[in-house]
């Protein structure tokens, strides 16, 4: 893994919270995370993370699934209960239950190991940047029944409540918000969401979590409906 020498950022820089035992990799991914200029706080397991994510808010977590203890599954699905923020997971399994095991936990991505950090770059770049608070309301608003979404800053609102969205919930409903009562195939929304090779399931799994969020009933999906065959469509009201 190359590693760049600059250890100073900018204090304004995006916060990376790096989960990983392994202490090799922990420290290669903080330095080269570093040398591109995030800062970068890291820790050696699930309880040491909880002790950070206390008294820090990051921008986003790297988290290892195969941890002693509490396993980066466990964590995030409990993270999913009081934060929004956004998860990449890395695991040496990579067949694709691992994969949607790790969507329906809550996870906003996930990476295989062994992997090119390069690419790990991208993806956290990739998602900071669709999770990123956008100025204006280019797009316009979208009325689901009680709740309103704006897809410029990802937020979702019903009445005066402001309803979680994880980052990639967020970044869903913006995909199909951009393009209401048009049907959306799932290799579009996997290439909106820059996640070609999450596959369909994977792709299922994160509208079924994002259809709580929105519907009265997920089994009777009034806004985010099926298009048998061919995916899935918004149609607003």
């Amino acid at each position: 893994m190359p590693v760049a020498a600059r250890e100073t950022v900018a204090a304004d820089a995006p916060h990376i919270l790096v989960v990983d035992d392994d202490t090799r990799l922990r420290e290669l991914l903080r330095r080269y995370l570093v040398g591109e200029g995030f800062r970068v706080t890291t820790a050696a397991d699930a309880a040491e993370a909880r002790q950070r994510l206390a008294g820090i808010a990051f921008d986003l977590i790297v988290l290892d699934v195969m941890m002693p203890g509490e396993s980066g599954l466990e964590l995030t699905e409990a993270l999913r209960r009081t934060h929004d923020i956004p998860i990449v997971l890395l695991t040496a399994r990579g067949a694709p239950e691992d994969r949607i095991a790790g969507f329906e936990h809550g996870a906003d991505d996930y990476l295989a190991k062994p992997f090119e950090p390069r690419e790990l770059l991208l993806r956290i770049r990739t998602i900071l940047r669709r999770t990123a608070p956008t100025p204006g309301t280019a797009e316009g608003k979208v009325t689901l029944g009680e709740a309103v979404f704006d897809p410029e800053r990802g937020t979702l609102t019903r009445g005066q409540e402001t309803v979680r969205l994880t980052g990639g919930e967020a970044a869903l409903l913006a995909a199909l918000a951009r393009r209401p009562g048009e049907v959306l195939t799932r290799e579009e929304i996997a290439a909106a969401l820059g996640q070609e090779d999450a596959g369909e399931r994977a792709i299922d799994v994160q509208v079924t979590r994002l259809r709580r969020k929105i519907e009265p009933d997920p089994r009777e999906p009034t806004f985010l409906q099926t298009v048998r065959g061919r995916g899935y469509v918004l149609r607003p009201r």
